[in-house]
């Protein structure tokens, strides 16, 4: 007869389920403060530090959602409940994707050089004239810092160098102002032979300039390109990627 009972959960089957939803909650918590902490200090709402904070926090709520999840997964297996030990998985798989993008961003971080200040020629740099007033009232500073930045960037950015272009001054200045433009840089002056433009970040709205220079020379025309960030010693390596691409987007554009 004890073959035709039917089977019954152990003792306190309602444990996965609590444990579940408050790491759903946990999740859903964490989610907000991390998302939250780009417009906070884009808007205006939170200076830059207390954002960083809000951004940290999300990151301490984010691990404890996870720790109860797999709480939630253990004791949903032991009891043998299916839903709640979907929802623990669920909930580690959120958060490790939550946290891939920041710990990427710190990797890279540990791997870049502390410096905020990139261009294509490190001796003669592009000077901001048409933006002088926006990086003047910023932290970092409207000069190229000096020798100490160009080392550390032939060191670590080697591949930055001059664009040459076998076009007159008119034609490269023609696709090197729709270059920018492409990459939905916004436009700060444009001249016969130079281009200054500001690109925004999306999530913090950081703001950093970009200085354009073209010469004539006996092959055609070189371009020079600084990137700098307003704010922050170090960038991550965001003013060197900005060049980069900005040369992939003028080539293809020449190519055109």
């Amino acid at each position: 007869m004890s073959l035709l009972r039917p089977r019954t959960r152990p003792r306190g089957g309602r444990w996965p389920v609590g444990v579940a939803w408050l790491a759903l909650i946990l999740l859903v918590i964490a989610a907000l403060l991390m998302a939250a902490a780009g417009p906070a200090y884009r808007f205006g709402l939170l200076p830059l530090g207390d954002a960083f904070g809000l951004l940290r926090y999300g990151a301490y709520v984010a691990a404890g959602a996870a720790g109860v999840g797999l709480i939630a997964l253990i004791l949903a297996i032991f009891c043998r409940r299916l839903r709640p030990a979907l929802a623990g998985g669920l909930v580690i798989v959120a958060v490790a994707g939550m946290v891939t993008v920041p710990w990427v961003h710190w990797q890279r971080a540990q791997l870049a050089p502390p410096i905020h200040d990139i261009t294509t020629d490190t001796e003669d740099p592009p000077a901001f004239e048409a933006l002088v007033d926006a990086r003047e009232a910023a932290p970092n500073a409207v000069d190229y810092p000096g020798e100490a930045f160009a080392r550390q960037q032939r060191e670590a950015y080697p591949d930055i160098r001059p664009i040459d272009l076998d076009m007159s001054l008119d034609s490269a200045l023609s696709v090197a102002e729709a270059a920018a433009l492409d990459l939905g840089w916004e436009l700060a002056g444009v001249t016969a032979n130079r281009i200054e433009a500001t690109d925004t970040t999306t999530w913090f709205g950081f703001k950093d300039d970009v200085a354009i220079r073209l010469t004539e020379t006996d092959d055609g025309v070189r371009v020079d390109v600084r990137s700098a960030s307003r704010i922050g010693r170090s960038d991550v390596g965001t003013n060197a990627a900005r060049i980069r691409k900005y040369r992939e987007t003028l080539e293809r554009r020449v190519q055109r």
